[in-house]
């Protein structure tokens, strides 16, 4: 299969997530520099997010592919920052996981449908969700100091979960006939 240009920035998104891991939590590359460094190589990644979408759909491009491998790298980029983020005491371990849970539920849910030759389109609400969980990523890994960034972070995670939460409620209540067959 020819890898089209939509493709091929979700799959450099994928080759992204080891490099920024290793330059987030290694130990040869000092703080605040490592936190800089891929905060910019996260931005670079969610911004192939953004871009891929539009090219498939503006050019034709979407492929099954993409639809399986776009999601996935999302989900990677987001998980990957955010287990890193626990390691260096940036979030609790519950948000995480609540983050976590959802997408394994979700997955899950989206494979029944599969199955059941049921296509369920991406939400709204589940955009939103990745946008918000990628400006709060963002924003928590930069070295920022300040009374006000602490209430914006507290802000920031206190939206990604609730999102998260909406957004996966949304696909099931949306497509609970999934669930019956």
């Amino acid at each position: 299969m020819e890898m089209n240009l939509a493709n091929k920035l979700t799959m450099l998104r994928v080759i992204l997530i080891p490099v920024f891991v290793i330059v987030l939590l290694s130990p040869f590359v000092s703080e605040p520099w490592n936190r800089y460094i891929a905060v910019a190589i996260f931005i670079v990644a969610s911004l192939t997010d953004f871009l891929d979408g539009y090219i498939a759909r503006s050019r034709n491009m979407v492929s099954n592919f993409g639809k399986f491998m776009d999601p996935l790298a999302d989900k990677l980029l987001v998980c990957s920052a955010m287990i890193s983020m626990v390691e260096l005491g940036d979030l609790p371990a519950w948000v995480v996981i609540i983050i976590i849970s959802r997408e394994f539920a979700i997955t899950g849910f989206r494979t029944l449908a599969v199955e059941a030759n049921i296509v369920i389109a991406a939400a709204w609400w589940g955009k939103v969700k990745t946008t918000v969980q990628m400006i709060m990523i963002i924003f928590v890994l930069l070295p920022l100091q300040g009374v006000g960034v602490v209430w914006i972070e507290q802000i920031l995670i206190a939206l990604a979960v609730f999102f998260t939460i909406l957004s996966g409620v949304e696909y099931i209540v949306k497509n609970k006939t999934v669930l019956k067959g």
